[in-house]
């Protein structure tokens, strides 16, 4: 029997590029670096002060009530997620509400409402914790106030696999369509760690770029964190054309694998083990790949190790694909960086058009790769792959193409 084909129809996202996924487009393809100071959050002696922040929330309707149950990675969830319904034209009603569920992956948790709490009870001396602290900070409180927010009855919960958790849920989403659980179903990853305590934290690990993200530069000095939230909705070809829809691309397969190594050192095996996973369940071979966006986070080893094992996968078509990092642009944002890469995978497919490696100065004999240098380039785009590589070694990867 063979398994029925899976495609995208709705796109919702925001960071610090923009606050719907258009506007997040327009600044992948300008390359423009949406890296500066951190001005909305007090981070008190964190010495380094720079990320991806979205300075203004567009307007969302959501009721002072339910919002007060958000934590802000939830509420940045909810916020794709309703873009993203809108642009797939599906009305949720009572016949059709137990069908369509959502899987939202999440790197972190809720920081901020345990920081608040951290905060108020031990320097404060306040008595007790918010009410709603536990539903806040649980990773699985975006998935369930997507549902909440826009009636989803079907199946809905979280993925939680650190930097890849968004190609997780992505993957996830799609196998409950496979498996008839549902007829439509939302996906991506959410994540709003510009807090204190995640940014002292990643300080501590000595991988904070001190100015902005340089992936595959040979002067590159790090990461850098971001905020932001992406959502696709994703359904069956068949029933996508029965109702009409826009077809965006097709989610052509995916690939995941883990290390079993070292929970933050990666390795070469198991990152080019869950490419050619992904190539396999897709049909599709090295050749036939226009795109690559790279996990290219700008450290030393991510950077090289990943090369490398594009290289093993693609051997001499490595030289004719074009790669880039939009990390370069919108930051590390942990559990929604596969989600918001989704979204520069799909419209380079649309569009033709490569978004670069932002801030790129200095070539690097050990990411000899074409990786798009500062400026994006056109070029027929049939098929894109997005990796997601995580500490503890969990690697998944989504490839998507035009569909016909």
């Amino acid at each position: 029997m063979t398994a029925p084909r899976i495609v995208i129809t709705g796109l919702g996202g925001l960071c610090a590029l923009g606050t719907d996924a258009p506007a997040i487009w327009s600044g992948m393809r300008e390359g423009r670096q949406a890296i500066g100071p951190i001005t909305n959050v007090d981070l008190h002696e964190v010495k380094t002060r720079v990320g991806a922040e979205i300075k203004h929330l567009p307007d969302h309707g959501i009721e002072h009530k339910r919002l007060v149950t958000m934590d802000r990675f939830s509420l940045l969830a909810a916020v794709a997620a309703r873009e993203a319904l809108a642009q797939s034209g599906i009305a949720v009603t009572p016949a059709n509400t137990g069908r369509i569920g959502a899987v939202v992956g999440v790197g972190v948790c809720g920081w901020e409402s345990i920081e608040e709490n951290y905060r108020a009870i031990l320097l404060e001396g306040k008595p007790r914790a918010g009410i709603f602290s536990v539903p806040r900070a649980m990773p699985a409180a975006a998935a369930g106030q997507v549902s909440m927010t826009l009636g989803l009855r079907g199946p809905v919960f979280g993925a939680t696999s650190a930097c890849s958790s968004s190609n997780h849920a992505i993957i996830s989403a799609a196998d409950q369509l496979r498996l008839g659980r549902a007829d439509v179903m939302l996906a991506g990853g959410a994540e709003a760690p510009l807090i204190y305590g995640i940014m002292k934290a990643w300080e501590a690990l000595r991988v904070l770029a001190p100015e902005t993200c340089r992936p595959f530069s040979a002067d590159r000095q790090g990461l850098v964190l971001g905020e932001g939230a992406g959502i696709a909705v994703l359904e069956t070809f068949e029933h996508a054309q029965a109702r009409g829809a826009t077809i965006l691309a097709e989610l052509a397969g995916g690939g995941m694998t883990a290390d079993a190594s070292d929970i933050v050192a990666p390795t070469v095996e198991g990152p080019a083990a869950a490419m050619q996973a992904c190539l396999d369940e897709a049909g599709l071979c090295a050749g036939d790949v226009d795109y690559i966006n790279a996990h290219g986070t700008g450290t030393k080893a991510n950077d090289r190790i990943e090369t490398e094992a594009i290289r093993r996968v693609f051997g001499t078509a490595a030289d004719r694909v074009s790669v880039s990092s939009t990390k370069s642009m919108h930051a590390h944002c942990l559990g929604a960086s596969g989600a918001l890469e989704l979204i520069a995978c799909v419209m380079a497919i649309r569009e033709g058009i490569v978004p670069p490696t932002a801030g790129y100065r200095q070539p690097d004999p050990d990411c000899d790769l074409d990786v798009t240098p500062n400026v994006a380039r056109q070029r027929p785009v049939r098929v894109a792959i997005s990796n997601g590589f995580a500490f503890g070694g969990t690697n998944a990867v989504i490839a998507v193409k035009a569909c016909e």
